[in-house]
């Protein structure tokens, strides 16, 4: 029972990945669509007892996002997303997700502003520009990291779904 569960946590986290590394966005038919799924499920395999966990991982998924989205952190589909994928895993593996999740972003967040400093734009056009002298002038700092800081949480829920589900 659980080994279906994890799968279609693992099938509804990889196309989430998708989404939100080509378009920063993560679409309601995804979340809506995987979450009822997961209540159907948790109906016909495990009753009541079934429901009472699949609603228990829907509100811990739920619950810490949404203070995040209210924060502004992070976008209000990948606040579906871990209601969803709450109700697939259950609020212990659920929670153990959020808190690696938000350990990663904190990290990219931190090499981000590391990089994103003028200073280090300057030393990275100058290796770039002793490595590719005709593209330096062209190329600059890399485009993305002159609109900002932004990145798809998604960056950070794959590694810290890897590593919540090794160390449950």
């Amino acid at each position: 029972m659980m080994t279906f569960s994890y799968g279609a946590a693992l099938i509804v986290l990889g196309v989430a990945f998708w989404h939100d590394v080509k378009s920063m966005i993560i679409p309601n038919w995804l979340t809506a669509s995987a979450c009822a799924a997961a209540w159907i499920y948790s109906v016909f395999t495990g009753g009541v007892e079934g429901v009472l966990k699949v609603l228990l991982g829907t509100a811990i998924g739920l619950l810490p996002m949404l203070f995040l989205y209210v924060l502004k952190g992070i976008g209000a589909g990948d606040v579906k997303l871990f209601a969803a994928l709450g109700a697939w895993i259950g609020a212990e593996l659920i929670f153990q997700l959020f808190i690696y999740s938000v350990l990663i972003a904190g990290m990219i967040g931190v090499v981000f502003m590391v990089v994103y400093r003028p200073f280090f734009q300057r030393v990275f056009t100058m290796i770039l520009s002793s490595v590719l002298p005709a593209a330096a002038g062209r190329m600059g700092f890399p485009r993305v990291w002159q609109q900002g800081t932004k990145f798809p949480f998604m960056l950070a829920v794959a590694p810290g779904a890897a590593v919540a589900w090794y160390f449950y």
